[in-house]
């Protein structure tokens, strides 16, 4: 089972390098933008959550599998193939859990006071400077827990996964798609043990979610 759960970490790990840094750029400018455009965008951001897991999965197949409108010229020109792979599951993962990154980023940005920006460029802060001492110390609370929340989501994540980069035992075979391949093949105490440990994992960092939000409400 350690296996298992070193993979789906991994996955995760990788999930969360793409979607940190992309989700917390789209929350920062969703948190500054108006108009159209922002509408546009936070409707785009949104679908993947909204969307069934499979279907997000039969897209990124669509897009990124071996005959893939991106796939097929990643694999002649670069030789890689995302499909049965740890990265492919990455992705999958990363789709899905985005919204929630980008969504809780946007909120932690939203919560910064303007005044104290405001503050910083008077006193001569250029605007990299001012985001770097100012805006994000400020945000990073939130933006902690936005990332935590994100990477127990890319954690789970199952439907996408399946769909697009299938099962492959050692390669894709995160805990929840080795909880479904359990039950399938009748090994009730394998999925117990799984379920189990995927439980205390979550009852784990909702029990510390709400301990430190306490803590920085009193703060």
């Amino acid at each position: 089972m350690s296996d298992v759960l070193w993979l789906s970490l991994r996955v995760t790990v990788l999930a969360l390098a793409l979607v940190v840094p992309m989700g917390g750029a789209i929350g920062w400018w969703l948190s500054r933008a108006r108009g159209p455009m922002r509408a546009v965008l936070d409707a785009c951001v949104l679908v993947p959550l909204v969307l069934p897991p499979s279907v997000t999965g039969y897209y990124l197949l669509v897009l990124f599998g071996a005959e893939g409108a991106l796939g097929a010229p990643l694999k002649s020109a670069l030789g890689v193939r995302l499909v049965f792979t740890p990265t492919g599951a990455a992705l999958a993962a990363a789709v899905v859990s985005l919204p929630l990154m980008a969504k809780g980023a946007e909120a932690a940005f939203l919560r910064v006071d303007r005044a104290l920006v405001e503050v910083a460029r008077a006193n001569g802060l250029r605007g990299l400077t001012t985001f770097r001492l100012v805006t994000l110390p400020l945000a990073m609370p939130a933006l902690a827990v936005a990332t935590t929340i994100t990477a127990i989501r890319a954690f789970g994540e199952f439907g996408a996964t399946w769909t697009f980069a299938g099962y492959a035992e050692g390669r894709t075979s995160t805990a929840p798609l080795e909880l479904y391949v359990a039950l399938q093949s009748g090994d009730d105490a394998r999925a117990g043990h799984l379920a189990l440990v995927m439980t205390g994992l979550s009852a784990a960092v909702a029990v510390a979610l709400g301990v430190w939000g306490r803590r920085s409400r009193s703060s």
